[in-house]
């Protein structure tokens, strides 16, 4: 799992519901370690993402003793008065071995067809182990295109809340049985921050099978545990890597995942599946990452990490250098050139000068309108075009989310 490099600089991750403008639930951040980790273990509401590796076995068949360990551990949190939402890894996986596969297959359609067969079983067993403690589950299956546009997250929102209304367990993975390689979320880590922040969850807690995260591969006996991250500045020099025999995630994928979720105001905790009695509990495993305290609205968030993107606007660097000010809503003097064909409300994407990734934003305008007004001043447009080609509340930038 530790293989390469982390990135820590800006990097791009692609997530959706019709979030209200408003401030995150999450919170600021806490300066002390110990403050976060208490926040987390008292945390009304929990988004849980549980990996490929501790929900199946060596013969790639659903293991119940772990599923029955996992699942005492989530009841006993909810016994707190914690609701808890469940991101399973594990269809393919749970699939090989029924369909007499000894390696995770490579080409879509057998990936499609594991998925399909280990779904029914991952999900069966979620229910009968949940049902030795008189609850039901229901199961969420997602795409990036429900992310990314605002009536189906939205749809799938209110599901998940009605499910939690009615003492069910959600059990949320990615449709791998449909998705195509174009529209995936890439891995349940990245699914996991984007859930959390569509249920507005008050903490994520990432299981693997590491204890935590480690400035390189924790084999080494050089290695050196990393118990919080703050920033950026707190993983340089971290190498991580890709995911294992089972699984399409790995450490970068999980730290990946904890930023961008700290990005949206959520505290997260990473820790090992082994570790998730004292995860759910007190919280004094693994590393914490601390949420930002200039974290996204959650519409901004929505828009920046999860919405379809319906075209591009490329500014000069005068209006770069206002829109990632932050507070500037981007006129049409600022625009040189727009891509695509959208309508006014869709999301597009707002680029530099060189190409370079600026944010995203909602349109006011459609394509067709907007032509004529690029480069001109507001006083020089026709009477009802003065209003921003897109908004400071609907504009957000990646200029602050290292």
């Amino acid at each position: 799992m530790y293989e390469q490099s982390l990135p820590v600089g800006p990097y791009r991750d692609n997530v959706s519901a019709e979030f209200p403008i408003v401030e995150s639930v999450a919170g600021p951040a806490f300066g002390h370690e110990s403050e976060l980790r208490k926040r987390i273990a008292t945390a009304r509401k929990v988004v849980v993402k549980i990996g490929s590796s501790s929900l199946t076995g060596p013969d790639f068949t659903v293991d119940v003793a772990k599923i029955d360990r996992i699942v005492d551990a989530l009841q006993a949190r909810m016994s707190r008065n914690s609701d808890i939402i469940v991101v399973s890894s594990g269809a393919i996986a749970a699939g090989m071995g029924p369909l007499g596969l000894v390696q995770r297959p490579t080409d879509l359609a057998t990936r499609q067809a594991a998925a399909a067969v280990g779904q029914v079983y991952l999900a069966h067993q979620w229910g009968l182990s949940f049902a030795r403690y008189g609850r039901s589950i229901g199961q969420v299956l997602l795409t990036a295109a429900d992310a990314g546009q605002r009536d189906r997250a939205r749809n799938a929102q209110n599901t998940i809340d009605r499910l939690r209304q009615l003492r069910s367990v959600p059990i949320i993975n990615e449709n791998d049985t449909v998705a195509t390689t174009e529209a995936r979320f890439g891995d349940n880590d990245r699914l996991s921050a984007i859930v959390a922040n569509l249920v507005r969850a008050d903490a994520l807690v990432l299981l693997s099978d590491v204890d935590g995260l480690y400035d390189k591969n924790p084999v080494d006996p050089t290695a050196r545990f990393i118990s919080e991250v703050r920033d950026g500045n707190d993983l340089k020099g971290v190498i991580a890597g890709s995911g294992g025999v089972v699984g399409t995630g790995g450490m970068a994928t999980k730290v990946s995942a904890a930023r961008l979720a700290s990005r949206g105001g959520i505290p997260v905790l990473l820790t090992s599946a082994e570790n998730i009695g004292p995860a759910l509990d007190k919280a004094d495993v693994g590393t914490v990452f601390h949420p930002k305290e200039n974290s996204l609205n959650a519409w901004k968030f929505w828009a920046l990490y999860a919405a379809d993107t319906a075209g591009t606007l490329k500014l000069d660097a005068g209006a770069v250098r206002a829109v990632t000010s932050g507070g500037t809503s981007l006129l049409a003097v600022g625009i040189t050139e727009i891509e695509g064909d959208f309508h006014s409300g869709e999301i597009v994407d707002i680029i530099g000068p060189e190409g370079e990734i600026i944010g995203r934003g909602e349109v006011a305008y459609d394509s067709r309108t907007l032509k004529p007004m690029l480069g001109k001043h507001s006083h020089e447009l026709p009477e009802g075009m003065h209003r921003p080609v897109v908004h400071a509340d609907y504009l957000s930038n990646y200029a602050t989310r290292a």
